[in-house]
């Protein structure tokens, strides 16, 4: 059971959070406006949707559709006629990779225009119809949703949650494998194996455009994320001169594969031994940030400002390790 205090921080996070995508959709409505929804092929029955927030994983088939992740709100009219562009069956499943608001902001309005699998006449617990698509997550994205003040509607909540380390769903002709990954990004990451596509969907655990978001409030830390991209790589297998194969559709950023996830598990490791190096010497955070334990990956994945910044990531790295 959660202690009233960490049941504040997360509280405050995921406040933080909505209020942040709140200003977002509200004075940056044009920046929306502007923004195209671009279609990869991948491989086998999977797709990637790019434009602005989380990637969006997308499976195809008779069956209908399954999305991973959604993106922000007022891009579903865009993401859904996106989607129109490869298949016109109903939108089934949508798996949300874990609780922020740039992957869950466009479950409610894609949700309500799918259908659900579903035999006799069976009434949704949440939305109140069994005519939509069914919103899947570990339960401690819904447990997240559920903390907030501010709640984003309710017909995007998920209805079918796991709490084991793994949840199987058989779709479109393919075995898919939904694995959570415990304190990593958040508490509530899933990674999503389309097993016949070779697909893997990993949300924020990694990404290619910055230094990992460590969700601390919310049970995020660095061991967790570097556990989850060992994971990843036990998962993928790679083709031709370790390139290719297993193609691994990061939470932002380019579409990957194992070399990628490779090269960012080192890199984590490297800054995460230099900094518990220092911390060892008795460095206080201030020499620990004056030694730019980070400077040599900087130019790649460092950031000065914005929501997450380079001190911010050396700063959360430092607090973890010396508790240890």
């Amino acid at each position: 059971m959660l202690s009233l205090n960490n049941t504040g921080k997360k509280l405050g996070s995921y406040l933080l959070l909505y209020l942040i995508t709140v200003s977002l959709n509200s004075m940056a409505q044009a920046d929306f406006d502007d923004v195209e929804i671009e279609i990869l092929h991948v491989q086998g029955n999977v797709y990637m949707l790019v434009g602005a927030g989380g990637n969006i994983t997308l499976q195809v088939g008779e069956q209908g559709i399954l999305m991973v992740d959604t993106m922000y709100e007022p891009l579903a009219d865009k993401i859904y006629n996106a989607i129109r562009e490869i298949d016109s069956g109903p939108i089934t499943y949508i798996i949300n990779t874990h609780g922020h608001p740039d992957h869950i902001g466009g479950n409610a309005q894609l949700a309500q225009r799918g259908s659900n699998i579903a035999g006799g006449n069976t009434i949704d617990l949440f939305a109140g119809t069994g005519n939509q698509a069914k919103v899947v997550s570990h339960e401690n994205v819904l447990n997240a949703i559920l903390s907030m003040s501010e709640q984003p509607p309710i017909e995007g909540w998920p209805t079918d949650t796991y709490f084991t380390e793994r949840k199987d769903i058989y779709f479109n002709g393919e075995a898919i494998v939904i694995s959570h990954q415990p304190n990593a990004h958040t508490d509530g990451d899933s990674f999503v194996f389309f097993r016949r596509s070779d697909v893997i969907s990993s949300g924020d655990i990694f990404n290619t455009t910055g230094y990992p978001y460590i969700d601390v409030a919310n049970g995020g830390t660095l061991q967790g994320i570097l556990d989850g991209l060992n994971n990843l790589l036990d998962m993928a297998v790679p083709a031709d001169r370790q390139e290719g194969g297993t193609m691994i559709i990061p939470g932002h950023g380019r579409l990957t594969d194992e070399a990628d996830v490779l090269d960012y598990r080192d890199m984590l490791t490297i800054i995460r031994d230099r900094i518990a190096y220092r911390i060892d010497q008795g460095d206080s955070l201030e020499e620990v940030m004056a030694s730019q334990p980070t400077s040599d990956y900087d130019p790649r994945y460092g950031s000065d400002s914005g929501f997450w910044t380079t001190d911010q990531f050396i700063e959360t790295v430092y607090n973890e390790l010396s508790i240890q």
